[in-house]
């Protein structure tokens, strides 16, 4: 959620926060080395590297918390990277003393007001990323059926056939693939991610249980009886930057068999086509995937040039994906309809809004 307490950057002040980025984690990647750098010895030049894509992540997730005042989700991925850092035996001690530094160096080199706020969002995420600790970051997942462990242990041994056989004896127990997706599939991948967070796994791993999620669910819709149409049409993407189209393929997936015609445009649309296939395609309403808070600024983007270019005909705009799924109050500052928590929860809010709403004509 927004913290009230927390002042934003205004235009000019967050232009300067972005022209100094490149300079602050160069300054402070060589504070780091200068001061504890036996500590990193053993990682050689990729230790060097790792500092700075870090540092650089630490400031992708500042941005929302100056341009929005949204503190949380810097503080989730911090004590995410603490949990990653911790389980590969790199020093985590240092973390908050990163969120330090990066404050004495935005303060010493912007306005005086303007640096206040980069140092205050600083100590804030600080002030609560200590608080939290490496605690695990819940999110709303649907209790998963006893098949989830069949499916993961499946994807993680690289057996297609043996995941697609899990997926096919549900379905022919009477369960929709929706179900199925949210139940088995969608839990087997977030424990595989909290297999990788915790060191267990591989990213080869992971990567390959996305990609055989990836084959298998379009199967699963093939053998799906197929809806009547409802004459009603969707457009999905992910926004600029977000790789992470899984959830929302199960997304495409529930709309379609709700009867809804589907645009699906996959992982990291960028925004000017984006833009442009809304447009061109009219549909009723417009699904945008944002997996992390630095891709915030995409989504809003989004809806900024639909409403531009479209003013009172723009579609309905439902947000959803990983980076919104614990705060209800996105929609508000990101100038969307709604929120969606999961694929059954978008269909179920989208035919609700588009009673009330008459058709983009």
């Amino acid at each position: 959620m927004k913290t009230a307490d927390l002042a934003t950057l205004d235009a000019a002040g967050l232009q300067q926060f972005l022209a100094l980025q490149g300079d602050a984690v160069k300054a402070v990647t060589e504070r780091f080395y200068a001061t504890h750098g036996s500590a990193y010895a053993r990682f050689g030049e990729a230790g060097r590297q790792a500092c700075q894509d870090d540092l650089i992540f630490h400031l992708e997730f500042l941005r929302p918390v100056l341009e929005f005042g949204l503190l949380q989700p810097m503080v989730d991925y911090l004590s995410w990277l603490d949990s990653v850092l911790v389980a590969r035996s790199i020093p985590s001690e240092h973390l908050a003393q990163s969120l330090d530094w990066l404050g004495e160096f935005f303060g010493a080199q912007m306005p005086p007001a303007s640096g206040a706020v980069v140092v205050q969002a600083l100590t804030a995420a600080r002030k609560g990323f200590l608080q939290a600790g490496s605690a695990p970051v819940l999110l709303p997942v649907q209790q998963p059926w006893p098949e989830a462990q069949d499916f993961e242990a499946a994807l993680l041994r690289g057996d297609q056939r043996a995941a697609l056989d899990v997926m096919n004896r549900a379905m022919d127990a009477g369960h929709s693939l929706v179900d199925v997706e949210m139940h088995i599939i969608q839990s087997a991948l977030y424990h595989i991610g909290e297999k990788w967070q915790a060191n267990q796994i591989s990213v080869a791993q992971e990567h390959m249980a996305t990609a055989i999620v990836q084959m298998v669910m379009p199967m699963g819709l093939m053998r799906s009886p197929p809806p009547a149409p409802i004459g009603k049409s969707v457009l999905l993407a992910c926004v600029e930057g977000n790789q992470h189209a899984v959830g929302l393929l199960m997304v495409s997936d529930a709309f379609s068999l709700a009867g809804w015609q589907v645009h699906y445009l996959g992982a990291d649309v960028p925004t000017p086509a984006l833009v442009a296939q809304v447009a061109a395609s009219q549909p009723d309403l417009v699904g945008l995937s944002v997996a992390f808070a630095h891709q915030l600024r995409a989504a809003k983007a989004v809806i900024g040039q639909l409403n531009e270019a479209m003013g009172s005909q723009r579609p309905v705009v439902m947000i959803g994906g990983l980076a919104v799924n614990r705060f209800g109050r996105l929609a508000d500052v990101l100038g969307a309809d709604a929120i969606s928590l999961d694929a059954q929860a978008a269909v179920a809010c989208a035919d609700q809004m588009l009673a009330t709403r008459p058709a983009v004509s």
